[in-house]
Formats: C-alpha cells, structure tokens, sequence
C-alpha cells in the first residue's frame, strides 16, 4: 500500500461538476493498493497517517498531528501511485490491485482510518473521474509505502 499524504488549508473531491467530499485544514491522502496488500498494512498505515505530527505547534516546529490540531482527512484511491517507469515512456501499473481487491481493501481502510481519527472522513468515489483540488499547505507532501516501513 503506498500512499502520499498532503498536509492542505482546505480540499475537495469533484465529480460530474458536484463536489462530493471538502475538508478544511487536514489531511489529503492519496491511497493506492497492491493484490498483496491486508489488514495490518491498512492498520499501520491508519496509525501512522493519523498520528504523524506534520503540524506545528506554538514554536513553529512540526510536532502536532492531525488528531492534535483536530483536523480533517479527505482520502482519495489513486492506483497511479504503483505506476512503474522504468521502461520506456508509458507508465505500467500491474502493481496495483484490480478493482475486485481494491474497492474492498478502500473501503476498509476508509473505516479503519475513521476509527483512529474517531471521526467521518471526506472520501472520493473508486473508479470515477475526480477532480481534485487542494491547497498545500508548506508545502508539505509526504510517500509512506507499507511495504518500506522506515
């Protein structure tokens, strides 16, 4: 499971021209799922998104969470996150699940991350066309990979 999280000031998930999902300061994470993936890559990943503190406190340094600053996360599936480019020019994405392994491992994990924020989430829609805007805020963008737990 690889995802990229995007500490944001606000963003939403638009589909056919209506917004589905909009947060305000939080978290956008962006989650792509691999056949492999399974319950305790959805958990550890939940724990470490929610807890990670890229938030700053009254000294300017990041040492606040999402939880900490009661923000928000809107979590969007992205299977492009598992593209492969080392050959040629065309991205192969044959990492990622199929959507009879994904939707479900999404779903899940939707739930899980609920859980450990102990609240709703904003989500996206798996397979649709969305439009996604946000505004970064730092920036800052951060790649965790289940598989590369450093």
């Amino acid at each position: 499971m690889r995802t990229t999280i995007q500490r944001v000031i606000e963003a939403s998930v638009t589909i056919d021209g209506k917004i589905k999902s909009s947060i305000g300061k939080g978290l956008l994470v962006l989650a792509g799922f691999e056949e492999a993936d399974a319950q305790e890559d959805l958990e550890w990943m939940s724990a470490k998104i929610v807890n990670l503190r890229i938030f700053q406190d009254e000294n300017e340094q990041m040492n606040l969470s999402v939880k900490d600053v009661i923000g928000d996360i809107l979590l969007v599936s992205q299977f492009t996150l598992h593209a492969l480019t080392k050959k040629g020019n065309r991205p192969s994405f044959i990492r990622a699940a199929k959507p009879d392994v994904a939707i479900p491992l999404y779903e899940k994990f939707i739930l899980q991350v609920e859980k450990d924020l102990e609240k709703k989430i904003g989500t996206g829609e798996f397979g649709a066309d969305m439009k996604v805007t946000l505004i970064n805020d730092g920036p800052v963008t951060i790649n965790i990979d289940s598989r590369n737990r450093e």
